[in-house]
Protein backbone atom coordinates (compact mmCIF):
# COMPACT_ATOMS: atom_id res chain seq x y z
CA UNK A 1 0.00 0.00 0.00
CA UNK A 2 1.37 3.36 -1.01
CA UNK A 3 2.50 5.11 2.10
CA UNK A 4 2.55 2.51 4.93
CA UNK A 5 5.01 2.63 6.86
CA UNK A 6 7.80 -0.16 6.76
CA UNK A 7 8.32 -2.03 9.79
CA UNK A 8 11.91 -0.10 10.34
CA UNK A 9 9.90 3.07 10.35
CA UNK A 10 7.36 1.77 13.04
CA UNK A 11 10.48 1.35 14.85
CA UNK A 12 11.87 5.08 14.40
CA UNK A 13 8.30 6.19 15.06
CA UNK A 14 7.98 4.45 18.37
CA UNK A 15 11.82 5.65 19.04
CA UNK A 16 11.20 9.38 18.20
CA UNK A 17 8.24 10.22 20.54
CA UNK A 18 10.27 9.32 23.28
CA UNK A 19 12.29 12.05 22.39
CA UNK A 20 9.14 14.76 21.70
CA UNK A 21 9.83 18.11 20.94
CA UNK A 22 7.24 20.27 21.92
CA UNK A 23 8.45 23.53 19.49
CA UNK A 24 8.10 21.27 16.66
CA UNK A 25 4.75 19.50 17.58
CA UNK A 26 3.25 23.54 18.31
CA UNK A 27 4.57 24.07 14.88
CA UNK A 28 3.54 21.55 13.11
CA UNK A 29 -0.07 21.70 14.66
CA UNK A 30 -0.86 25.55 14.07
CA UNK A 31 0.52 24.55 10.64
CA UNK A 32 -2.11 21.82 10.52
CA UNK A 33 -4.87 24.14 11.68
CA UNK A 34 -4.00 26.88 8.74
CA UNK A 35 -4.12 24.36 6.25
CA UNK A 36 -7.28 22.81 7.05
CA UNK A 37 -8.60 26.64 7.58
CA UNK A 38 -7.39 27.51 3.90
CA UNK A 39 -9.06 24.78 2.52
CA UNK A 40 -12.61 25.27 4.58
CA UNK A 41 -12.45 28.86 2.88
CA UNK A 42 -11.59 27.65 -0.32
CA UNK A 43 -14.54 24.82 -0.35
CA UNK A 44 -16.85 27.35 1.12
CA UNK A 45 -16.42 29.11 -2.27
CA UNK A 46 -16.76 26.27 -3.92
CA UNK A 47 -20.10 25.18 -2.54
CA UNK A 48 -18.80 21.70 -1.07
CA UNK A 49 -20.48 22.65 2.43
CA UNK A 50 -19.23 19.11 3.79
CA UNK A 51 -15.71 19.39 3.26
CA UNK A 52 -16.02 22.99 4.45
CA UNK A 53 -17.88 21.30 7.81
CA UNK A 54 -14.95 18.65 7.77
CA UNK A 55 -11.71 20.81 7.30
CA UNK A 56 -13.24 23.45 9.64
CA UNK A 57 -13.57 20.72 12.35
CA UNK A 58 -9.99 19.47 11.46
CA UNK A 59 -8.56 23.13 11.73
CA UNK A 60 -10.19 23.47 15.05
CA UNK A 61 -8.84 20.21 16.03
CA UNK A 62 -5.25 20.76 15.58
CA UNK A 63 -5.69 25.15 16.89
CA UNK A 64 -6.48 22.84 20.28
CA UNK A 65 -3.61 20.43 19.95
CA UNK A 66 -1.02 22.89 19.12
CA UNK A 67 -1.98 24.51 22.70
CA UNK A 68 -2.06 21.28 23.92
CA UNK A 69 1.68 20.29 23.25
CA UNK A 70 3.09 23.20 25.17
CA UNK A 71 2.56 20.78 28.05
CA UNK A 72 2.17 17.46 26.59
CA UNK A 73 1.76 15.19 23.50
CA UNK A 74 -1.95 15.50 21.78
CA UNK A 75 -3.64 12.17 21.69
CA UNK A 76 -4.83 10.28 18.56
CA UNK A 77 -8.58 10.83 18.75
CA UNK A 78 -10.62 14.12 17.05
CA UNK A 79 -12.09 15.19 20.12
CA UNK A 80 -9.04 17.21 22.37
CA UNK A 81 -11.09 19.07 23.88
CA UNK A 82 -10.93 17.29 27.50
CA UNK A 83 -6.98 17.22 27.51
CA UNK A 84 -6.80 21.33 26.70
CA UNK A 85 -9.02 21.53 29.87
CA UNK A 86 -6.50 19.20 31.66
CA UNK A 87 -3.71 21.44 31.13
CA UNK A 88 -6.00 24.86 31.37
CA UNK A 89 -4.56 25.16 35.36
CA UNK A 90 -1.07 24.83 34.41
CA UNK A 91 -1.01 27.91 32.42
CA UNK A 92 -0.80 31.84 32.89
CA UNK A 93 -4.34 32.67 34.75
CA UNK A 94 -4.93 35.37 31.94
CA UNK A 95 -5.22 32.23 29.01
CA UNK A 96 -7.75 29.96 31.42
CA UNK A 97 -11.08 31.36 29.83
CA UNK A 98 -9.34 31.69 25.96
CA UNK A 99 -8.11 28.01 26.32
CA UNK A 100 -11.56 26.72 27.86
CA UNK A 101 -13.30 29.08 24.82
CA UNK A 102 -11.20 27.12 22.26
CA UNK A 103 -12.03 23.84 24.45
CA UNK A 104 -15.52 24.76 23.67
CA UNK A 105 -14.93 25.12 19.97
CA UNK A 106 -13.08 21.60 19.68
CA UNK A 107 -15.87 19.95 21.44
CA UNK A 108 -18.42 21.53 19.21
CA UNK A 109 -16.99 20.46 16.31
CA UNK A 110 -15.55 17.30 17.02
CA UNK A 111 -19.02 15.05 16.35
CA UNK A 112 -18.71 16.32 12.56
CA UNK A 113 -15.94 14.12 12.12
CA UNK A 114 -18.06 11.16 11.88
CA UNK A 115 -20.76 12.95 10.00
CA UNK A 116 -18.99 14.68 7.42
CA UNK A 117 -17.46 10.85 6.39
CA UNK A 118 -20.05 8.62 7.58
CA UNK A 119 -23.12 11.03 7.24
CA UNK A 120 -26.49 10.06 9.37
CA UNK A 121 -27.38 6.80 8.95
CA UNK A 122 -30.34 6.55 11.04
CA UNK A 123 -31.85 9.00 8.75
CA UNK A 124 -30.47 7.59 5.78
CA UNK A 125 -28.42 11.28 5.14
CA UNK A 126 -25.21 11.10 3.36
CA UNK A 127 -22.81 13.63 4.56
CA UNK A 128 -23.65 15.73 1.39
CA UNK A 129 -27.10 15.96 2.39
CA UNK A 130 -26.18 17.02 6.04
CA UNK A 131 -24.91 20.53 5.35
CA UNK A 132 -25.79 23.77 3.71
CA UNK A 133 -24.41 27.03 3.32
CA UNK A 134 -25.43 28.03 6.92
CA UNK A 135 -23.61 24.89 8.55
CA UNK A 136 -20.65 25.73 6.62
CA UNK A 137 -20.41 29.14 7.28
CA UNK A 138 -20.93 28.57 11.25
CA UNK A 139 -18.47 26.11 11.42
CA UNK A 140 -15.75 28.36 9.31
CA UNK A 141 -16.57 30.84 11.93
CA UNK A 142 -16.14 28.52 14.88
CA UNK A 143 -12.78 27.40 13.13
CA UNK A 144 -11.18 31.16 12.80
CA UNK A 145 -12.26 31.65 16.09
CA UNK A 146 -10.27 28.82 17.37
CA UNK A 147 -7.39 30.12 15.31
CA UNK A 148 -7.25 33.03 16.98
CA UNK A 149 -7.44 31.43 20.04
CA UNK A 150 -4.61 28.87 19.71
CA UNK A 151 -2.97 32.08 18.21
CA UNK A 152 -3.57 34.76 21.38
CA UNK A 153 -2.62 31.73 23.83
CA UNK A 154 0.70 30.66 21.95
CA UNK A 155 1.84 34.26 21.91
CA UNK A 156 1.49 34.59 25.66
CA UNK A 157 2.63 31.17 26.58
Amino acid sequence: MVGSPRQGDCARSRSEELRFNPESEVNYRAKLAHEFLEDAERRLEDGDYRGCVQCSQLSAENAAKAVIATRRIPSWGHDPSSELLQIVPEMNEGLWEKARRLSAIAARLAPEHGRTTYGDPLRMMTPRMLYDSGAAQESLRLAKEGIALMREILEAS
